[in-house]
């Protein structure tokens, strides 16, 4: 029972990032009918906002520490951030310590600002192309931004720190009454996935409960009908897709802490997302957010130590055979909606 539940708790904070990343997939499929190979991108380019901001709080001048001498014995320099410079050095120390939560107010205007020229500059012209041509044309972007971060960044993964509250681990076993010390789990991976259903939630609601959601969600099954009334339905469109930009970026965000960002992180991730819509079912926005869950469990399950040994490499391909086998009996996936994608 311990190991299961502790497969099960490893298996959410990815299955929450494969499920923030689909949902903003299935925004965009779903509103623009396009197929958004550089939304791994986006959600890269969110990680290394954190990388961004925490460099920007680190900034640095040099001072003499005369209490402290190299092994010279002459007085040490020291580098002393800026922002403890000007707002004290327990609150900017504080700052420091916060920078990948903080580092959300930068990602998000910027992601609504990627978001808007990406649809405006190039995903608008290619609305009533096949889909083969949108996947070619987002994928040749996803390659040109993971090389322009590789450029900037470097190849190399980037440390990006949790905050000191969250560093460590606690004993999620003792918390039911189980033995102590057999399932212990990372504060941040919890706090992830708790952010990831905020995130949802949200969405789920704007789309349910305001007006502008309906609108989207009647333009979504029937864009001709919206657009006669006089609804520019574009426009509310292209706003969607910045709100899926938003979501991928934060999600980047607050991944960072769990896996350092690289700028193959996207690329690695936008495959399985994928797999993950058309398992949840094309433009079908709550199986997305379902097959995330799922998929990440069953990856989860798939990497133990018993089943890699009777299976090896069974989690290398678990997602995908799990894949062939529902499309098999569900073609249109889990919750797929008729008519989408069978032209």
């Amino acid at each position: 029972m311990d190991a299961l539940l502790l497969q099960v708790l490893n298996g959410i904070d990815k299955g929450s990032a494969y499920a923030l990343i689909a949902l903003g997939l299935t925004l965009i499929f779903g509103t623009l009918g396009v197929v958004n190979f550089a939304h791994g991108a986006l959600f890269m380019i969110g990680a290394f906002c954190a990388v961004t901001m925490q460099r920007i709080l680190t900034l640095s001048y040099e001072v003499v520490d005369p209490t402290r001498t190299d092994f010279l014995g002459q007085p040490l320099k020291v580098a002393v951030p800026y922002v403890e410079k000007f707002l004290g050095e327990s609150a900017g120390a504080a700052i420091i310590d916060w920078a990948v939560p903080i580092s959300i107010l930068l990602a998000v205007p910027f992601m609504i600002f990627i978001g808007f020229a990406m649809e405006r500059g190039l995903i608008k012209h290619f609305y009533k192309r096949p889909h083969a041509d949108q996947i070619l044309v987002t994928f040749g972007l996803a390659i040109v931004l993971q090389e322009v971060v590789k450029y900037f960044y470097g190849a190399n993964p980037i440390p990006t720190p949790a905050p000191d509250a969250f560093a460590g681990s606690f004993d999620f076993g003792a918390m039911l009454g189980m033995e102590a010390g057999n399932i212990i789990y990372p504060y941040w991976r919890m706090v992830y996935f708790f952010f990831a259903l905020a995130i949802i939630g949200a969405v789920f609601g704007f789309l349910q409960f305001t007006t502008f959601g309906m609108v989207v969600r009647a333009g979504m099954a029937d864009r001709e009908t919206v657009g006669l009334l006089g609804i520019d339905i574009d426009r509310r469109f292209t706003i969607m897709f910045a709100i899926a930009a938003v979501v991928a970026g934060v999600a980047g965000v607050m991944y960072a802490p769990i896996n350092s960002p690289n700028y193959h992180m996207g690329m690695d991730f936008l495959v399985l997302s994928f797999v993950v819509v058309v398992v949840g079912g094309m433009g079908s926005l709550p199986g997305a957010v379902a097959a995330g869950f799922l998929l990440g469990i069953l990856e989860s399950f798939a990497s133990m130590a018993a089943v890699v040994e009777f299976l090896p490499g069974i989690n290398q391909i678990i997602i995908y055979l799990v894949a062939i086998i529902i499309l098999l009996t569900r073609p249109r996936g889990l919750m797929g909606r008729k008519g989408v994608m069978e032209d």
